[in-house]
C-alpha cells in the first residue's frame, strides 16, 4: 500500500513538474551587459576623482600612468596594450574567465578615464585645495568600488588584471585574499618606481576595498541582479513596469511608517519625561537596526522563493510576481 502511494505521489510530482520557466537569454545578456557597462563607467569616473585628487590610483592603473607619462603615449593606449599583454596569458591559463566584461573594461576603462578627466577640469578647473582632495578621495573610492561590484557582479567576465589573483590562487594553492593583495602591492611597487601616482589611495585599494566592494554587492548588485533575472523570466513592458515597483514599494512603505512615527514623536515630544525621552531614543535606534535586518532578510526570502518557484514550473506559475494572470 505504502509503495502503491508512493508510486501515485512520484507520478503526481512528473505530471506536475514541467520544465522551468523560459529565460529570455537575450534579454538576460543584455540588460547584464548594461549592468556592467554602467558598472565600468562608475569605476571610470571613481577612477578619475582619486587621480584628480592627487590621492594616487589603483595599483594597475598607477602603473600604466607612469608607463604613459615615460613612453609619451596617452593612458587609453597605454591601458589597452598592458591589457591586452595580460589578456593572452590569461587566455592561456584560464579562458572561463574571460568574458564580453572582460572585452569592456580592457577597452573602455583608460579611454574613459581620459574622457572624465577632461570634462572634470572643464567643471572644476585649478580647484585643488584641502576639501576637494577629500571629496575626490571619498568620493572617487566610493564610485571605484561601486563600479567594481556592478562589472564583476554581473558575470560576463573580468578584467585581465582580475583574473591574475584567482588564476594565481587556484594554480598555487593560495588564499584569493592573500593573492590579491601579493599582486597589488608588486604593481604598487612598479608604478611607484616608474614614477605613476601611487598614494593613500592606492595603499587604500590594494588592502581595504574588499568590504567596500562587499557593501555594494549586498546592497546594489545582488538586488540589481534579482530584477534582471525577474524581468528575463517574463520580459515586457508591464513586467519591467512591476520590477521598477516592485522595488520601491518597500521604501516607500518603510518612509511612511518612518514619517507617521516621526510625526507622532514631533507632536508628544514636549511632552515626554527624561525617561520617556531616553526610551524613545533607544526604541528609535533599534527600529533603525531592524529595519535594516528586515529588509536584507525579505530579500533573501525573496531570492529563495522566487528560485523554489521556478524549480515547480508552471505549478506556481501563475502566482509568481509579474505573471499575474489578467
Amino acid at each position: 500500500m505504502i509503495n502503491t502511494v508512493m508510486d501515485k505521489n512520484t507520478q503526481s510530482e512528473a505530471e506536475i513538474e514541467p520544465q522551468q520557466p523560459s529565460v529570455n537569454r537575450g534579454a538576460a545578456i543584455s540588460l547584464k551587459t548594461l549592468m556592467a557597462f554602467v558598472g565600468i563607467a562608475l569605476l571610470s569616473l571613481g577612477t578619475t576623482f582619486l587621480r584628480e585628487g592627487r590621492v594616487g590610483l589603483d595599483p594597475f592603473t598607477a602603473m600604466n600612468t607612469g608607463i604613459a607619462a615615460k613612453i609619451g603615449l596617452g593612458l587609453g593606449n597605454t591601458q589597452l596594450i598592458s591589457n591586452l599583454i595580460i589578456f593572452m596569458i590569461v587566455l592561456l591559463l584560464d579562458r572561463k574567465k574571460i568574458g564580453i566584461g572582460t572585452i569592456m573594461n580592457m577597452i573602455l576603462v583608460g579611454y574613459e578615464i581620459q574622457w572624465f578627466t577632461t570634462l572634470y577640469n572643464q567643471i572644476l578647473p585649478n580647484s585643488l585645495n584641502f576639501l576637494t582632495i577629500s571629496a575626490d578621495l571619498i568620493i572617487g573610492l566610493l564610485l571605484f568600488t561601486l563600479g567594481s561590484s556592478m562589472y564583476m557582479g554581473a558575470s560576463l567576465g573580468v578584467a585581465p588584471y582580475d583574473a591574475i589573483a584567482p588564476i594565481l590562487s587556484t594554480r598555487v594553492h593560495l588564499k584569493y585574499r592573500v593573492a590579491r593583495i601579493g599582486q597589488d602591492i608588486l604593481f604598487m611597487i612598479a608604478g611607484f618606481f616608474i614614477g605613476g601616482p601611487v598614494g593613500i589611495a592606492t595603499i587604500i585599494v590594494a588592502f581595504f576595498t574588499g568590504p567596500l566592494i562587499t557593501y555594494w554587492n549586498s546592497h546594489v548588485s545582488e538586488k540589481l541582479l534579482l530584477r534582471i533575472n525577474n524581468f528575463s523570466a517574463q520580459p515586457s513592458l508591464k513586467n519591467a513596469g512591476t520590477q521598477i515597483a516592485s522595488f520601491g514599494r518597500g521604501g516607500y512603505r518603510t518612509v511612511v511608517k518612518a514619517y507617521q512615527m516621526t510625526e507622532q514623536i514631533q507632536r508628544h515630544k514636549s511632552a515626554y519625561t527624561d525617561s520617556q525621552l531616553v526610551e524613545q531614543l533607544n526604541e528609535s535606534q533599534q527600529q533603525l537596526k531592524e529595519a535594516g535586518q528586515i529588509y536584507e532578510n525579505a530579500q533573501r526570502q525573496y531570492k529563495i522563493l522566487v528560485q523554489e518557484a521556478k524549480k515547480r514550473g508552471k505549478v506556481v506559475k501563475g502566482n509568481l510576481p509579474g505573471n499575474r494572470a489578467e
